[in-house]
């Protein structure tokens, strides 16, 4: 049989990982974490049967074993992981394999305090949980590099592996004097001379003007407000700081292995990192999700970060990397997923892209600080509800096959940008709503309701395939975003953009004369002359009879018509949404916040006006609704029902799962049809 790979080779175009992944499992990727050091060998061996059982080919190993891999300082404990990547690949199971540097080992601790993490107030960590590390201390980068090359040397060839798997969920920040020292590094790089940094950061405010490098500081604890620019460069030092981490240990591996490497990205704010600054260096976009609601809101909350990986991949297949069989994080609490939900959730991400899924972790840990997060095996052991769906959910994915290397087309992008919610996080901004992330997902949920799917994009990218882009959070926009978004309007598309955008450019540095930037401006057909935040739990009505919240703003129409307009205090009859038609295309601009309703019932008539339809037409909210495309033109049709009441297909085609003709969803049922 000639794999993918090899028909690729054949017509002399590069593979891509996924597709040497997918090729060396014999289909898509099911299975998990796996940490044998934590059982015995009575265990291991029950753990051989459940997973041939469960279906699993792919297992995560050795994540947080640096203290069992290296011991002492320079001493190599390999027998037992020997063991057990013999074991798995007897079994049939593929190796993800781990670089540990997420868990230094109390030994290193010990020798090296200084490279433990400092935090914002001057607090520095101690061992005894993980991540206890400074990225930017150079004893703790050496150590990364060194182990990160033993493993490579030790088993760059060995026949159960796979992939690697560098570090897990960079997270840690550090204020310490390393991370000091680096920073100016950076700075100096950046700015070149005092002179210049000075100026972008406005430091003639406050009396902060600096004379040497040596005076400036990561923006620590102190009396009040940071300085905002100094805050964001804080943050994009950390990030490449981070990225050059991780670089470290991939090209320690690349030197003696050709396997793929992959970190985990953790969606969506977890980590302080430029996710599409990653998802250029690996060579396998992978991440972890974990709900932060129950129900309909899992839902919409898995495709959202489905569909940022897939954004980050560039659009190419990625990998599910870690979810939970039984966990919603809610507030102070966490939940447990309802029957069904185990599939839904996996073939929610597969639908989008994944190339798999994968969990945390294989079997529930006895003890640990992390006993009670749930597993493929729980407590309970193989007789219980989690690993009968775990197995049915294994089974599934395991007839998906032919889906490997299909790709996802979106006509609507929704706007993502680092910088930007950085800058949304900087002290002393007007109003404690500006919320970065919670105003991207509405704006993604608003479109998954109406059955679209969504690509995110960055504000520099071609833009052009898109009938529909959606701007929601751009605070701050570089002059070469703004004349990149105009350019897509002129040029036919239908932007969006939200309030409070383009309110700073990318020195943090506010924009004169009224906002946005000027070439959107010209686009949008409007300009903001004053923004007035509406007070805690304040309501307004607008003059079509929606309502809002959150923000408002005095708005000037330079070409635009008033679509809304407002109807309080010193905004009465001003504009509110806006309508222009500039080029080809059209700039709409919102100044307020709307509620839910009354925001989607605009994003449903901006897909309309567009002329974006779902990807499947008619089905009734609570059906999610998702196309493959493969490269040969075949497709296939991923419908999930998160409702409660069967729903009849309008035209019957062959179900992968059930390998027959599907007339109906049953109520939480799920469906793979193949396009005739």
């Amino acid at each position: 049989m000639t794999t993918r790979s090899q028909a690729a080779r054949s017509h002399n175009v590069r593979p891509s990982a996924t597709d040497a992944l997918t090729d060396r499992l014999g289909g898509l990727a099911f299975g998990g974490d796996y940490n044998p050091e934590q059982w015995t060998e009575e265990i291991w061996k029950q753990d051989d049967e459940l997973m041939r059982t469960a279906r699993v080919n792919l297992a995560t190993v050795g994540v947080f074993s640096w203290a069992l891999l290296e011991p002492e300082e320079g001493r190599y404990d390999f027998a037992w992981m020997d063991a057990h990547l013999d074991r798995l690949h007897a079994n049939g199971i593929a190796v993800d394999l781990a670089t540990p540097t997420a868990s230094p080992p109390p030994w290193f601790s010990l020798a090296h305090p200084d490279a433990l993490p400092v935090q914002m107030d001057g607090t520095r960590f101690t061992h005894g949980s993980r991540d206890t590390y400074c990225l930017a201390a150079p004893a703790y980068r050496s150590a990364a590099r060194r182990i990160a090359g033993a493993l490579a040397e030790r088993y760059g060839d060995h026949p159960a592996l796979a992939l690697w798997h560098v570090h897990n969920e960079y997270v840690s920040m550090c204020w310490c004097d390393h991370a000091a020292a680096a920073f100016r590094l950076w700075l100096q790089a950046r700015y070149e001379s005092l002179d210049a940094l000075n100026a972008s950061w406005g430091t003639a405010f406050w009396s902060q003007r600096y004379g040497t490098w040596e005076e400036i500081l990561p923006p620590r604890a102190t009396q009040w407000h940071k300085n905002p620019g100094q805050a964001l460069d804080f943050r994009r030092f950390w990030s490449d700081e981070t990225l050059a981490a991780f670089r470290e240990q991939r090209d320690a591996i690349r030197a003696v292995s050709d396997r793929p490497v992959t970190t985990n990205l953790m969606l969506p704010g977890y980590q302080t990192i430029d996710l599409w600054a990653f998802g250029r260096e690996v060579d396998v976009v992978s991440i972890d999700h974990y709900p932060s609601a129950p129900g309909l809101d899992a839902a919409a909350d898995t495709a959202f970060g489905a569909d940022r990986a897939r954004s980050f991949a560039g659009g190419a297949p990625w990998l599910l990397m870690e979810q939970g069989t039984n966990t919603v994080y809610a507030s102070d609490r966490t939940l447990g997923k309802d029957p069904g939900e185990i599939l839904r959730h996996s073939l929610g991400h597969i639908a989008r892209g994944s190339e798999g899924a994968l969990f945390f972790q294989w079997r529930q840990s006895r003890a640990g600080a992390e006993q009670w997060h749930s597993a493929m095996v729980p407590h309970a052991g193989p007789d219980s509800r989690i690993f009968r769906e775990v197995t049915g959910t294994g089974e599934a994915v395991a007839r998906l096959g032919e889906l490997a290397g299909s790709t996802i087309h979106a006509d609507v992008a929704v706007l993502h940008d680092s910088d930007a919610w950085w800058a949304m996080e900087a002290d002393g901004l007007p109003s404690a709503e500006l919320d970065y992330h919670g105003t991207l997902r509405r704006a993604h949920r608003a479109l998954w309701d109406a059955g679209v799917t969504v690509d995110f994009a960055y504000p520099l990218q071609e833009l052009d395939r898109y009938r529909l882009v959606v701007a929601p959070a751009l605070f701050l926009l570089s002059d070469a975003a703004a004349a990149n978004l105009r350019r897509y309007v002129e040029g036919g598309g239908t932007l969006l953009v939200q309030y409070a955008c383009a309110y700073v450019d990318d020195r943090m540095q506010a924009r004169l004369g009224g906002y946005p930037a000027q070439p959107l401006r010209e686009a949008l057909g409007i300009w903001v002359e004053e923004f007035r935040p509406l007070g805690h739990g304040e309501l307004i009505q607008l003059s079509e009879g929606s309502h809002a919240t959150a923000w408002s703003e005095l708005l000037h129409t330079e070409g635009a018509e008033t679509l809304a307009a407002y109807t309080h205090g010193m905004l009465d009859a001003g504009p509110a949404l806006t309508r222009h038609r500039f080029g080809s295309g059209q700039g709409w601009y919102l100044s307020t916040r709307l509620e839910d309703a009354d925001y989607s019932a605009l994003v449903r008539q901006l897909l309309d006006e567009a002329g974006v339809t779902p990807d499947f037409p008619g089905l009734p909210a609570g059906v999610e609704a998702v196309t493959r495309h493969a490269p040969d033109g075949r497709s296939w049709q991923i419908l999930i029902n998160h409702g409660t009441h069967a729903v009849r297909l309008p035209n019957p085609a062959h179900d992968l799962l059930t390998d027959t003709i599907a007339h109906e969803l049953t109520p939480g049922g799920c469906a793979v049809l193949r396009s005739p």
